[in-house]
């Protein structure tokens, strides 16, 4: 009978351990190629100086998209700015209210500009 418990109790401990493991969501995607730190708002008061150079931001997200995680926003004195995953991360974890270190290229969207990141921290 202890033989049945202790291997019931073995076999809880490794799946419990294992289920664990596998909802472990990857803190970075991407890899960092080591471009110029540009303030957040630098990018969103004039974007087109920024267009195609890969450059790298810090911020706090303030809003993130629901379905996937595969965009969120910074935001700096009232004005946003988008940041796109889609091509590192469609499935990003779910990080507003946290930092995250971004580094990609602006690119138009819509009628305004994004950075499309090419790789992303989340702290």
């Amino acid at each position: 009978m202890r033989t049945i418990f202790g291997l019931c109790a073995a076999i809880l401990l490794i799946g419990g351990f294992l289920l664990w493991q596998s909802m472990q969501l990857p803190t970075v995607a991407g890899s960092f190629s080591g471009s110029p730190k540009v303030a957040v708002l630098d990018l969103i008061e004039r974007p087109k100086d920024f267009l195609n150079q890969t450059v790298l931001i810090e911020g706090r997200i303030t809003e993130q998209c629901k379905t996937m995680g595969c965009y969120f926003f910074f935001e700096v004195n009232g004005k946003q700015l988008r940041v796109d995953l889609e091509q590192i991360a469609m499935n990003a974890p779910m990080r507003e209210g946290r930092l995250a270190r971004v580094e990609g290229q602006m690119m138009p969207f819509g009628e305004g500009y994004q950075l499309q990141a090419s790789a992303v921290e989340f702290k």
